[in-house]
């Protein structure tokens, strides 16, 4: 082939390149037009009660990473969520380890802890690392010890309902874990700061000191203030070997619909383990002018959605 053979073959390629694109839903980022309301991205049912608390501190004047802290303490405080906080169920030795990140959207600063006991709200402790230390995960009895000096207080997070179905799980070996764990939310003020907060007590019966991706920036959550947010609920396992929640970020960066991004990454994690079909994974994802993506492994999850003073719960489309 001749040199202008070659440059009209290239010409006609990158023009069908374009075309490809135009049609996939990619838009460059720059010209995304701005949200002029508060929107709130959470995972599961529990998320509307925590959308709400959000929504109402950004009212109040509080900033991204205040309405997710706020929001996330609200599902970890309630004792009938078996898999966030206070009421969580236990691993194997029948005692509540939590784990928990947070994420400044605009300076990609994060704080985390995981394996921490008797702390009702890792996510506060989370936040403290964030302001208050120069790390950005602390594990164990050093998440432990940062939270008392930090002056939470100690409590019991093993409930009555928690203890008893963790004895009946040790008499059988074959109680059902639950149903969906994790509590991650997405927050975009008006004028565009973003942060994402994650909060869970992770897979019950498992090992001591077993951490699933909700604590670990760029797998369980992620947040780009110039991109968007995602965060990640399920198999934390295979979240993580596939870095989910960056890559969902990466592709609302390089201008992908938030939806399709999620389809990429579930795509990606199941063309390796087409066994996770049986399993559930889900992401949601809120992208810097506001649109929204969610979706799933399996049937039945929710996402609650706050936009302004209008609170919903839509059924996340199986992908």
């Amino acid at each position: 082939m001749d040199r202008r053979a070659f440059l009209t073959t290239s010409a006609l390629a990158g023009l069908g390149l374009a075309a490809r694109q135009a049609t996939a839903g990619v838009v460059p980022p720059d010209a995304l037009p701005p949200a002029t309301v508060a929107r709130v991205l959470s995972t599961h049912p529990a998320g509307l009660a925590a959308n709400r608390v959000a929504a109402q501190v950004l009212r109040e004047g509080g900033s991204a990473l205040d309405a997710a802290q706020r929001g996330v303490m609200v599902t970890e405080a309630d004792s009938e969520e078996t898999s966030v906080g206070y009421g969580g169920l236990p691993n194997a030795d029948g005692v509540v380890e939590l784990d928990a990140a947070i994420m400044d959207g605009a300076t990609l600063n994060a704080g985390a802890v995981a394996g921490l006991r008797d702390i009702k709200h890792p996510i506060a402790v989370a936040r403290r690392v964030l302001e208050r230390t120069p790390h950005v995960l602390l594990v164990g009895d050093g998440a432990r010890r940062f939270a008392l000096e930090q002056g939470f207080p100690a409590e019991d997070l093993l409930t009555p309902a928690s203890r008893k179905a963790w004895e009946e799980w040790k008499r059988s070996r074959t109680l059902p874990a639950t149903t969906h764990d994790t509590i991650g939310m997405i927050v975009r003020t008006p004028d565009g700061r973003m942060a994402a907060a994650c909060s869970t007590s992770g897979l019950a019966w498992k090992l001591p000191g077993r951490v699933g991706d909700s604590p670990l920036v760029g797998h369980g959550l992620y947040c780009d203030e110039r991109a968007g947010g995602a965060c990640a609920t399920g198999i934390g396992e295979e979240v993580i070997k596939v870095c989910g929640s960056y890559q969902v970020v990466e592709f609302l960066r390089q201008g992908i619909d938030p939806q399709e991004a999620v389809r990429r990454v579930i795509e990606r994690i199941l063309r390796r383990n087409p066994a996770m079909r049986r399993e559930f994974i889900g992401f949601v994802a809120l992208r810097a002018d506001g649109a929204v993506g969610t979706g799933s492994t399996t049937p039945g999850f929710k996402a609650a959605v706050c936009t302004g003073a209008d609170h919903e719960l839509r059924d996340a489309p199986v992908l």
